[in-house]
């Protein structure tokens, strides 16, 4: 493990699924280390994968099979900033569609309760624009959504919706 921060996320047993679903589907992402459990411990057995080193993004993570007992929330997600409507789509599509749930505002939970912001940067210039009148608009219509909508974002903010 080269970094000096790394993010922890707990999985109930299934962390390997997880990196690997997480690599094939987001960009500069990769599954590393596998380390197996070298005792039997609460939750598992010796042998058993214990922790599993990846990447998502860039940001380096540690899946660690800690059993059952905490389960991840909307206090954290990863927030995934997208080029286009086409990306925007992709990642979602492949979040949702792969037992994933929807959420609001380009949220979005995976099968293993991780939430994820897919963001188009459209959307984050829309809402910090100068023009504070155009911002609300298209903060407006983004409240509305799930998956965000780039040109319905664009037409708000330039007051066509």
């Amino acid at each position: 493990m080269a970094s000096k921060n790394t993010i922890c996320l707990w999985y109930d047993g299934d962390a390997l699924d997880a990196a690997t679903f997480y690599a094939k589907t987001f960009p500069d992402s990769a599954v590393g280390a596998v380390f197996r459990a070298p005792g039997d411990y609460p939750d598992g057995k010796q042998g058993d994968v214990l922790t599993v080193e990846f990447t998502v993004a860039g940001i380096p993570c540690v899946g660690l099979n800690g059993g059952p007992h905490f389960k991840h929330s909307e206090a954290f997600s990863f927030q995934i900033a997208t080029d286009d409507q086409a990306e925007t789509d992709r990642l979602w599509n492949a979040i949702v569609s792969h037992g994933g749930q929807e959420s609001a505002c380009g949220w979005c939970k995976d099968r293993w309760g991780l939430c994820w912001q897919i963001t188009p940067r459209a959307l984050l210039a829309a809402i910090t624009d100068p023009d504070r009148a155009a911002a609300k608009r298209a903060f407006d219509a983004m409240m509305t959504m799930g998956k965000i909508d780039i040109a319905a974002i664009e037409a708000a903010r330039a007051g066509r919706s």
